[in-house]
């Protein structure tokens, strides 16, 4: 039988398996949903990716002439306050190499505005809205469709959903009925029209399934039921491990600025320490005063160097923090990630936190997180750059088939018939569950839709059966 004949009986709902049938018409209502949103999630990713691997989050990179010397960090910030007065320093941002400019992110009027200054004559060269770069747009309708909360619900549904897809793709194509490896594998190119189609789409969605699976689930890990209720609280680092250290009623979480995720994930929802305490070991030297160019030295005694972030204290018992992390776009390899907490009475370090403290389930995501992100590196970047398409090729595939199996001149959905005498709780049904278990809010649409599709859908005459 010629690969061409095989398509055509698959597309007259002839599969000798019923969960077959069934797997198809998950596969499709599941994609009715999730290709909207993967779409969107794809293109946004693509411009974050860009600016995070080949530029910077705050836009394209600021160069300026290296010289021997930089000035003291407090002259640069002090540039910077005087071109924003009556603003309110909040963090320094290192630069990466000699022949870029410095960071400093201002609050001034409810607005966060970065000023890059040049470290070397403290030279004012650029000032940007932190919650207006192009990066920051595309990653508030990355992650809440510019409509919080109800958009960081939908995503992540579509997330859910999407695992759901891989999973009826996956057993879709799996080879068995006398298909091989190497028809799933490689696309047909000598089909025509939907077929074609249908043979490239098979086969990019296998190839990319496990990618697609990782990025789904890393990014799931941000969304506000499961990333924020489940799974960031197993990840989330113990503030217990820091023996007879204050903590504040603040969480890491607060040192993010204008919105962004900013903050290692599995430290977000740790509390921060206090200041103000004999706690941790010397720092800063005894008799020193405790300010930024201090702790700026202290950080690279530490070992700190190129582009790292010092976030300073915003109240009596705030601490200043010293990290670099993937998660900022400060670092190449998230095994290094490193934050350190420094008294602002005392200058000790009272507390730090590194990848080797981090749970196994944190280390993961640390890994994840960064793949996800294009931080690893510009191979990294191009690499999520070409997966970017590639889904966003999966997508208009899938839209294309559906366009072409739809009866001429004909709107309806005409989604896959659903097989007679197929009791609820077999096969599917029960993986299904397991969906609905391990992701609440996905799973229990799910469970709605399947409900809806057994009592209605699977009832209606015109929706009983597809196109031939």
């Amino acid at each position: 039988m010629s690969t061409a004949q095989r398509a055509s009986i698959a597309d007259a709902g002839t599969r000798p398996s019923r969960f077959h049938a069934v797997a198809w018409r998950w596969h499709f209502y599941a994609g009715l949903y999730v290709v909207p949103f993967l779409l969107m999630l794809a293109l946004t990713g693509a411009v974050m990716v860009f600016f995070t691997g080949f530029q910077t989050r705050l836009g394209f990179t600021v160069p300026v002439v290296p010289q021997a010397e930089s000035l003291p960090v407090s002259a640069q910030a002090q540039a910077a306050l005087e071109l924003r007065s009556q603003g309110r320093l909040l963090e320094y941002i290192a630069p990466r190499a000699p022949d870029e400019a410095s960071w400093f992110v201002v609050k001034r009027d409810g607005l966060t505005e970065a000023v890059a200054v040049d470290p070397h004559t403290a030279q004012v060269l650029q000032l940007v809205d932190k919650e207006n770069t192009v990066f920051a747009w595309a990653e508030r309708i990355h992650g809440t469709l510019l409509i919080g909360d109800v958009g960081d619900r939908l995503i992540e549904i579509a997330a859910g959903l999407g695992l759901v897809m891989i999973a009826t793709g996956l057993y879709l194509w799996w080879p068995r009925g006398g298909t091989s490896w190497a028809q799933v594998l490689m696309p047909d190119l000598r089909l025509k029209g939907r077929l074609w189609w249908r043979s490239l789409h098979a086969s990019g969605g296998f190839w990319l399934s496990a990618v697609l699976f990782v990025f789904l689930l890393t990014g799931l890990s941000w969304t506000g039921v499961w990333g924020a209720q489940f799974a960031q609280p197993w990840g989330t680092f113990p503030a217990a491990k820091w023996d007879a250290v204050p903590q504040s009623d603040a969480a890491h979480a607060t040192l993010n600025t204008a919105g962004q995720h900013e903050v290692p994930w599995s430290l977000e929802q740790t509390p921060l320490p206090a200041s103000g305490s004999a706690a941790g070991v010397v720092g800063v030297p005894a008799g020193q005063p405790v300010n930024l160019d201090s702790v700026a030295a202290l950080a690279k005694q530490l070992g700190f160097t190129g582009q790292h972030h010092i976030q300073l204290p915003q109240s009596d018992t705030s601490v200043f923090t010293i990290s670099a992390d993937t998660m900022s776009g400060d670092l190449k390899n998230p095994t290094q990630d490193r934050t350190v907490h420094v008294d602002q009475y005392t200058g000790r370090v009272i507390a730090e936190a590194a990848f080797a403290d981090y749970s196994l389930v944190a280390k993961g995501m640390a890994v994840g997180i960064a793949w996800h992100q294009g931080d690893l590196g510009w191979w990294n970047a191009v690499l999520n750059l070409l997966f970017s398409a590639a889904t966003v090729f999966l997508c208009v595939s899938g839209i294309v088939m559906w366009w072409k199996r739809r009866p001429a001149r004909s709107w309806r959905i005409e989604a896959p018939p659903m097989p007679r005498d197929l009791p609820l709780w077999k096969g599917g049904a029960v993986v299904m569950c397991g969906v609905a278990l391990a992701f609440p809010l996905s799973g229990a649409v799910l469970l709605a839709v399947l409900l809806l599709d057994w009592l209605v859908f699977s009832r209606l005459p015109s929706l009983k059966s597809a196109p031939t």
